[in-house]
């Protein structure tokens, strides 16, 4: 049914856009892979040299030169499957434009792990709400993995979820490489929701460790993490699922304690004493943490779990408390 669905549209010019870039040329399957980016500079050199001269630089891209495109309405009406992976933040400005029409009988794809400040929704939710996409036509990537592992080709795995599952094991097909496993789920809400939470968890782990707590409290500090994103998908999505899965807890370690996490880098920043404008200045990269904090903070004013990470990070990040007292508050509540 979905074996003809081979025109793929990545929206999106960053780090994790240009891995899956690398990922669908990698994958042997016969397809045509289209990329939007607003940048003309960095379109005009990948068209020359196939190398994104912002990200990943080293990744050789299998992309033919004229379907590099900043054109965002033509880019979308070439392709069946969409792959929105432009930062949560700009996505609704990257998207300007763009109507229903044409989304129309097309499958989307969110490899997004934030939330739309403007709206806060999970992309999924806005793509559905704005667009009137289907959720049956809708398709979430979550880790664990990172876009310089990939770059390495170190071996990675994805998981791909999806309401519809037939659709989720042909979208999976399209990426799966020698350096690249799949593992589909059908829980689209609560793999998004976790994407966008582990994401503020390394943050805050990041916090920690800049003001000097160690790696026994870290151990602590994940697990009681873990507890409050089961707390929190378990209302926002009641369905059966095991928090230990790949999609959740993996997700969460990988962006907890990685070297490549932006996340946790961003969190270490605030806790040796820089402020969020410095510390994004000198990244030059999006915490999608830092976002998705304020997001998650207000969407929890309507279901009242009881998050004290989360406001925490809030606090720091948005009340301007001192990080060292914030954490040292956070570990009294630690179990």
């Amino acid at each position: 049914m979905y074996e003809e669905l081979r025109k793929i549209a990545v929206i999106g010019g960053g780090s994790w856009a240009t891995s899956i870039v690398k990922m669908l040329g990698d994958n042997a399957s016969e397809k045509q892979i289209y990329w939007w980016m607003r940048n003309e500079d960095a379109i005009n050199h990948i068209r020359q040299f196939k190398h994104n001269p912002h990200y990943i630089s080293a990744v050789e891209l299998k992309i033919k030169p004229e379907n590099i495109s900043s054109d965002i309405k033509s880019t979308v009406n070439l392709a069946d499957i969409i792959i929105l992976n432009t930062p949560a933040a700009f996505l609704k400005k990257s998207l300007q434009g763009l109507t229903a029409e044409d989304f129309k009988g097309k499958k989307v794809v969110s490899a997004i792990k934030g939330i739309v400040p403007e709206e806060n929704k999970i992309v999924g939710d806005f793509v559905h709400d704005t667009y009137a996409v289907p959720y049956s036509d809708l398709v979430v990537i979550s880790g664990p993995c990172h876009a310089e592992e990939v770059a390495l080709e170190k071996l990675s795995y994805l998981t791909i979820a999806s309401q519809n599952s037939a659709l989720a094991n042909h979208f999976s097909g399209l990426l799966r490489t020698r350096y690249i496993k799949t593992i589909i789920s059908d829980d689209i809400f609560g793999t998004e929701y976790a994407a966008v939470l582990k994401n503020i968890y390394a943050v805050a782990n990041g916090i920690a460790h800049g003001v000097g707590y160690g790696d026994n409290y870290q151990a602590v500090f994940i697990s009681n993490a873990l507890r409050e994103m089961k707390n929190f998908v378990d209302v926002i999505h009641p369905i059966e699922r095991d928090i230990k899965e790949s999609a959740y807890l993996g997700d969460l370690l990988v962006t907890c304690y990685s070297q490549f996490s932006r996340n946790r880098t961003f969190g270490k920043m605030i806790g040796k004493g820089y402020t969020v404008h410095s510390a994004q200045l000198e990244m030059n990269m999006i915490a999608e943490g830092y976002y998705a904090t304020s997001c998650i903070y207000q969407i929890n004013k309507k279901y009242e779990v009881e998050m004290p990470i989360l406001n925490a990070v809030y606090n720091i990040l948005y009340q301007q408390q001192p990080p060292m007292l914030e954490m040292q508050k956070l570990s009294e509540t630690l179990i």
